[in-house]
């Protein structure tokens, strides 16, 4: 058994070759119109709303899989120019696109989500009590404008004609409760969104109050939510 392990683990370097290779040359062929060959979003196709930054994106390798293979709508975006990918490639091809993006792209990402999320102010278990009450107050007066009462992301700003807004559905988010409050923290330009939309909460509020919206949301809206 110990002869196998090593073996694997010695050979384990090729297959993860093999594996961003593969990934390269599939997303040089369908991605980079959109996203560009570096990962920036500069491809040559103009949209309404511009595809994210893969570079500054806060998406980990497994949920970049879920939506490659499902598509952003699948997941709650509003806009559907993010496409399904699953019947157009086999599962492996799909995992080695993910793979080839964290490791050319965002290789770092997990350690810093941790790194900002650490900076963040620590819930006392005073504090906890009071948490669903001040995240309901504030999630009705600020982000229901755009996400929705219900969180399925029609609320009041998506019916203005004058502005493209284009809000996700929080009941479907991939994103974690960490990455949601960074999310909500830094706002969608810092996680690689052309559009700020998503303003950078933290001017207005504190961490504890944006912890507090996160937990309203998930108690709210995401108990039986499968991601």
């Amino acid at each position: 058994m110990k002869a196998l392990l090593s073996l694997l683990f010695l050979l384990s370097p090729l297959f993860s070759n093999e594996q961003f290779d593969l990934g390269k040359e599939i997303y040089e062929d369908t991605c980079t119109s959109c996203h560009g060959k570096n990962g920036n979003a500069d491809g040559d196709v103009v949209f309404v709303v511009k595809p994210r930054s893969l570079q500054a994106s806060i998406l980990t390798q497994e949920q970049s899989y879920k939506v490659i293979k499902y598509g952003a709508h699948y997941w709650g975006a509003s806009a559907d120019i993010m496409p399904a990918f699953g019947t157009v490639y086999e599962d492996v091809k799909l995992h080695a696109v993910a793979h080839y993006i964290k490791k050319r792209f965002n290789p770092n990402v997990e350690e810093k989500i941790d790194h900002y999320y650490s900076e963040s102010e620590a819930i006392s278990i005073e504090k906890r009590s009071k948490m669903m009450q001040r995240g309901e107050k504030i999630y009705k007066r600020n982000c229901s404008w755009c996400h929705g009462v219900d969180a399925k992301g029609d609320g009041e700003a998506t019916r203005n004609p004058e502005k493209s807004i284009y809000p996700y559905s929080l009941r479907k988010t991939l994103l974690n409760d960490k990455q949601m409050f960074l999310y909500a923290k830094y706002g969608g330009k810092f996680w690689g969104t052309a559009k700020d939309d998503m303003p950078a909460w933290k001017v207005k509020y504190n961490d504890f109050t944006l912890k507090s919206v996160i937990f309203y949301i998930e108690q709210t809206f995401q108990k039986d939510t499968q991601r």
